[in-house]
């Protein structure tokens, strides 16, 4: 009898990909079998002010690439629970600068009854490895 894959779900924007993402998904996928990386919408973004190099079909793209990935899809651009809702983890990862509350997500996933265990991964070198540090790092030429 084959035994059903455990899926593990992280998420982010990615649009600097580097080690500290790397490390974020080598920890999620030592939770489960199978991770799908979820990728934010350019969408989301621009409501929350915040700009990114690439777009979403770009970073969707790098992150596909990535062995450590089995799937990459873009985030859902209004409700961002119909992605969770689709695939049906057993595990969310959430990185470690996050903002969302674990009690909170908790609660809002029981209203779709779904219960996945919900961790919170910790930063590799978060001085160094965070994107806004390094996007303004590039800015402003080395």
């Amino acid at each position: 009898m084959k035994r059903a894959k455990k899926v593990v779900i992280c998420f982010g924007t990615f649009d600097l990909l580097h080690l500290g993402h790397l490390h974020y998904f080598r920890q999620a996928r030592k939770h489960g079998d199978y991770l799908v990386v979820v990728i934010a919408r350019d969408r989301t973004k621009r409501k929350q002010n915040k700009k990114t190099i690439f777009n979403e079909l770009e970073r969707l793209q790098m992150v596909q690439s990535l062995k450590l990935v089995d799937k990459a899809v873009l985030g859902h651009p209004r409700n961002h629970f119909k992605i969770i809702i689709k695939h049906k983890p057993e595990v969310i990862c959430l990185g470690y600068d996050h903002a969302i509350k674990e009690k909170r997500l908790a609660k809002e996933l029981g209203k779709y009854r779904l219960y996945p265990e919900i961790k919170r991964m910790k930063a590799y070198k978060a001085g160094k490895y965070k994107g806004g540090k390094m996007k303004k790092f590039i800015l402003r030429g080395f």
